[in-house]
């Protein structure tokens, strides 16, 4: 069951936001998403959090300024997702900004898994010989493998953003705003913004040793394409702190001031870096990037990302998009096999899904999940073979159901049930062994059942109520596209009714609308839904642009329909 749900706001706070200068509508949006004064919405970087508030931050800077000092080789180890590749791009870029000599390393997830493991480790030292490994958007979980570097006289320094486990690595620095007893406000930096925050202290550092001054400093806001593009992608909360970031890299690209790989993505994605928003960066660059780390080695990503050739970038990028174009067929196929293995599957009866299919690709699994979770609204772990008779899962939840917490207490209360375990709230991954995937099933529905109120089952879209007829113009939805919307704060979506005029399905997917208030006609139209309306209809929509032959138009991109 869908429910409509109506946004509430101040509207005294709204007004005084009104008088600061901020459209009326702007006002009122923002007002309901908790931004309730001038402050909150600065996105200039002075309005920035200090690094300072980073535990071990000063510690990064000086232990790192101390191995550039003795010209040790240090070698990054990446996550295989955007934000990992973001994160190595911003780390390598960086640091040799500063004068580090450092290379770089990436898992390929189907032989090593997720993270700083001892085989790792092992491939690391053998084919690159470190001093130091930095980990970037990984590492929190790795007490293992930080372990066997130290065997091997090799110190680490984890950056990372997800959640620790009970037991921290033996690191010689940790950076992570979620680890035990640090106070930077922001919790909700992606790893790509940890590592930015640990160059901003280590240029702070060489400064105080007079290696720079004010003007011969690195540059380091050149950066901030790439920091906006991996906050975006890993769809971390666009608190105040990562709306800056993301605000200040959307600039930049719409200037034309960014790396060549991210302008070839735009190029091969059809998109106008000139009007860059968060939906091209989530919905456009991101996938490219991460089809590389799902199907094929995510090194060819960040190589995408560190070249500053403008023809290679864009034979990377065209590469990258045939491999994303292999990655939503792949996704198709395995969406309909799990809908098969769905056919029976009944919503009130369960809290959550798990599914496995001996044939599906690892890498893909997680999409899946995800868009199994949309259809059903319930917690979704979609699993594909490993080796040695394990299984891969990748997780997606909703909101009230804190899915890494969720197999941490499966976890506790059958020890041996998972192999390894790490992520999110809203995303996590692990692994069983085959056998033991029914056993999980039943401990996973169990904590289903425990957590969630058949209320928390019901999805339910968050509107911004009516919009009034003068703004559904070009001009407002330039507006609208030009602020910085994301996860936690999400963009607009409206509701009213609408009087049906026609209807027919396009492409056999889709729903083609013309709707109708106040003697107004709309375009609409509804992905993935083909059913027959009424003809009134109640409608969330969000409003679009819509280019055809030279002419733009407003268009309603539906949400959801109630008639």
């Amino acid at each position: 069951m869908t429910h409509i749900s109506v946004r509430q706001y101040n509207q005294v706070e709204a007004m005084q936001l009104q008088r600061t200068g901020i459209h009326p509508v702007l006002a009122r949006l923002f007002a309901a998403r908790g931004a309730t004064r001038d402050s909150d919405l600065h996105t200039d970087l002075t309005h920035l959090l200090p690094p300072s508030g980073l535990l071990q931050l000063e510690k990064a800077a000086s232990f790192l300024a101390d191995a550039i000092a003795a010209k040790k080789k240090m070698v990054i180890v990446a996550d295989y997702d955007c934000d990992g590749a973001t994160a190595c791009a911003v780390g390598l870029r960086g640091l040799r900004m500063m004068g580090a000599t450092v290379d770089f390393i990436v898992p390929n997830r189907f032989e090593y898994g997720y993270g700083l493991t001892p085989e790792i480790v092992a491939l690391t030292a053998k084919e690159k010989s470190p001093d130091i490994i930095i980990t970037v958007d990984n590492g929190i979980a790795s007490v293992d493998g930080v372990a066997a570097a130290s065997s091997m006289g090799i110190e680490v320094v984890v950056t990372d953003h997800h959640l620790p486990g009970d037991q921290l690595p033996d690191a010689a620095v940790i950076v992570n705003p979620n680890q035990p007893d640090c106070p930077f406000s922001s919790k909700h930096l992606a790893g790509v913004g940890v590592i930015f925050y640990v160059l901003l202290a280590l240029r702070a550092e060489l400064r105080k040793r007079q290696i720079f001054d004010q003007n011969t400093q690195p540059k380091l806001d050149q950066l901030l394409d790439l920091v906006a593009l991996g906050t975006v992608a890993d769809v971390v909360r666009l608190d105040a702190n990562n709306r800056i970031l993301v605000a200040q890299g959307l600039k930049r690209m719409r200037q034309g001031r960014m790396c060549a790989g991210i302008a070839a993505l735009f190029r091969v994605a059809g998109r106008d870096p000139r009007s860059a928003a968060p939906f091209d960066l989530g919905f456009a660059i991101g996938p490219r990037l991460n089809a590389a780390g799902r199907l094929a080695d995510m090194s060819l990503g960040i190589e995408c990302l560190t070249t500053d050739n403008e023809t290679l970038a864009w034979k990377i990028a065209q590469e990258l998009n045939g491999i994303n174009a292999d990655r939503k067929d792949i996704e198709r196929e395995m969406q309909d096999v799990a809908l098969l293995h769905l056919d029976a599957f009944e919503p009130s009866a369960s809290h959550t899904i798990t599914v496995f299919d001996e044939n599906w690709h690892q890498g893909v699994i997680g999409i899946v999940a995800s868009r199994l979770k949309d259809k059903f609204y319930r917690p979704t772990i979609t699993f594909a073979p490993g080796d040695d008779g394990l299984i891969k899962g990748s997780g997606r939840s909703i909101p009230g159901f804190h899915l890494r917490d969720a197999l941490d207490l499966v976890s506790k209360h059958a020890p041996q049930l998972i192999q390894k375990f790490g992520g999110h709230a809203m995303a996590a991954g692990l692994t069983l062994r085959h056998e033991d995937l029914p056993q999980f099933q039943a401990a996973f529905e169990s904590v289903g059942k425990e957590w969630l109120t058949s209320n928390q089952l019901e999805r339910i879209i968050e509107t911004d109520g009516k919009l009034e007829d003068s703004y559904f113009t070009t001009d407002f939805i330039a507006l609208l596209e030009s602020q910085v919307w994301g996860q936690g704060f999400p963009p607009p979506v409206f509701f009213d009714e609408f009087r049906l005029v026609s209807q027919r399905i396009l492409k056999e997917r889709h729903l083609k609308l013309v709707l109708e208030k106040n003697g107004i006609r709309y375009d609409a139209i509804w992905f993935s839904h083909t059913d027959t309306l009424a003809d009134q209809v109640h409608v969330a929509f969000r409003l679009d642009a819509n280019e055809y032959n030279g002419v733009t138009k407003v268009q309603l991109i539906i949400e959801h329909i109630d008639c």
